[in-house]
């Protein structure tokens, strides 16, 4: 889903949890957990987010200021559930 629709459904509603990819359409990843942590900060603190942009540097550093739960692309559906579910219960870091 591209950044401006999830911002828009987070000002509609409320989400236990974010799933995000670091590159959508319009607005970045970055920029909706920039805007998360600015506007909804109990849902900027359960996002996990998707990439395969592991080697970009400025991405990099990111995540790492972010220290949010990360999925490098491709992951498993058992690697998914895991890290929501680690998540959900505020076990936070950076896989």
């Amino acid at each position: 889903m591209a950044g401006l629709e999830a911002k828009k459904m987070v000002n509609d509603a409320k989400y236990d949890l974010c799933l995000s990819d670091i590159r959508t359409p319009m607005m970045s990843g970055i920029e909706l957990y920039k805007y998360l942590e600015n506007e909804h900060t109990d849902l900027a603190g359960k996002v996990i987010f998707m990439t395969g942009d592991i080697l970009s540097q400025s991405v990099v550093a990111f995540l790492r200021e972010a220290n949010r739960p990360v999925l490098p692309k491709p992951f498993t559906p058992d690697e998914l559930k895991m890290v929501v579910k680690e998540t959900l219960n505020q076990e936070v870091g950076i896989r």
